[in-house]
């Protein structure tokens, strides 16, 4: 399918998802991430959820990685296709963006070279770690400015489709990506 498709498709399936469902397919989520081999390293991004989307809660998985003593670092549009990126601390003050993405206001800025993990928001994705997003590219452009070595992990509620059509050269692909009944590995 076409990226525009499994946008629609992808929207329309997590709208027919309860918040019982969601909250419970994020803490099988947030405890699959203990089978991956990232524990060595320090600073972890994460995405936080829009909940008018029904996305992934990310709040299990930022308790894990906090109880870890792992540095969490989450994101803020800054402007047209760009995020900075901040500690998330005890004192990080959150508020909604236009988009109701909860954003830090301000906080200790985290360059992309120091992360180690991106857990990568998404609609879709396929057998070779494509992913389908929003479609603004916000996460492609973050991703191609970390280091190579930095593991990028989507997290799904919804098993893999086998192919992605019109995947572009920018796009990057996922390192891992997390689903309720199964780990992918790319």
């Amino acid at each position: 399918m076409l990226k525009h498709e499994l946008r629609k498709k992808y929207k329309n399936l997590r709208l027919g998802m309860s918040p019982e469902e969601i909250s419970a397919s994020s803490i099988i989520l947030a405890n699959h991430v203990l089978e991956i081999p990232i524990w060595d390293f320090f600073y972890f991004h994460t995405f936080l959820s829009i909940q008018t989307n029904q996305e992934v809660d990310t709040l299990p998985l930022i308790t894990l990685l906090q109880g870890r003593d792992k540095n969490v670092v989450v994101p803020k549009v800054v402007s047209n296709n760009s995020m900075e990126n901040f500690l998330l601390t005890d004192s990080t003050r959150l508020k909604l963006s236009k988009w109701s993405i909860p954003e830090p206001e301000d906080g200790i800025p985290i360059p992309e070279s120091k992360i180690d993990v991106v857990f990568v928001p998404l609609l879709a994705f396929d057998l070779k770690g494509n992913r389908v997003g929003y479609g603004k590219g916000y996460y492609d452009n973050f991703l191609r400015k970390c280091d190579d070595s930095t593991v990028k992990i989507g997290m799904s509620l919804f098993a893999a489709e086998n192919s992605i059509q019109g995947v572009h050269e920018n796009d990057v692909a996922l390192d891992y990506c997390i689903t309720p009944k199964k780990i992918y590995e790319f």
